[in-house]
């Protein structure tokens, strides 16, 4: 192999370790921050490009569970609207949404997964809310025996969430201060590491509905995560 091929073959061997695929979300950009919504005819949401969660972890497609995710950026925050359908809800009982719920894991819940460092990919952040409104948020390091103790990070993020029982369609929000996830300010053009995941039903029938497929029985494969790029401001 000559010295031009084996630059290749290495970049996109090392490329394949960072990035699974070549999808991006890309947020659209609003001007000042909202009283965070859930209605996705809202003046704020109806500005913003839709991505769909609609395949289980092992990359089948899971039609019925098909999952809206809208996102929009300020110069402060990070938006996200789950539009949930589903058969069965799992609820934890006697909900808390006005302190963080640890192991929020084992119930319905949307997730998103966050990360700035292109050098260390098991470095991340994760940001939880269920149908109940109830929320989690993580500072992961899958170099540490147990990542999930990350659960006492606070990114000071807030979520909103809301059930319609008769369309079995749950909805959530989250609006995370952009400097919890990046040392960088907001700004058009930035490029960050994402994956969506969504988990419905009780244990003994839980569907996973994921974006971006981990092709495992974790959601925690930072090397399948897809991008998400901050669009142009609009003059």
């Amino acid at each position: 192999m000559n010295g031009f091929l084996k630059l290749v073959a290495f970049a996109l061997v090392g490329s394949s370790l960072v990035f699974a695929t070549e999808n991006t979300i890309e947020p659209v950009w609003a001007s000042k921050d909202v009283t965070l919504d859930t209605i996705p005819a809202s003046q704020f949401w109806r500005g913003a490009q839709p991505v769909y969660m609609e395949s289980d972890s092992q990359g089948k497609r899971v039609p019925k569970y098909r999952t809206e995710v809208r996102t929009r950026w300020t110069d402060k925050n990070l938006y996200f609207l789950f539009v949930c359908p589903y058969e069965e809800l799992s609820l934890k009982p006697n909900p808390n949404p006005k302190k963080e719920t640890n192991e929020l894991w084992n119930w319905d819940v949307a997730e998103v997964f966050l990360g700035s460092d292109f050098q260390d990919i098991k470095h991340y952040r994760e940001f939880e809310v269920s149908p109940q409104g109830e929320w989690i948020d993580l500072d992961v390091d899958l170099h540490k025996p147990h990542h999930e103790d990350g659960w006492i990070w606070n990114s000071g993020f807030e979520v909103s969430a809301r059930i319609d029982r008769r369309a079995h369609i749950w909805y959530g929000a989250m609006r995370i201060p952009y400097s919890a996830i990046d040392s960088r300010p907001a700004a058009s053009g930035n490029v960050l590491r994402v994956n969506l995941f969504r988990s419905q039903g009780p244990a003994s029938h839980r569907q996973e509905v994921t974006w971006q497929a981990p092709l495992s029985n974790t959601f925690h494969v930072p090397k399948r995560f897809g991008l998400l790029k901050l669009g142009r401001k609009q003059q």
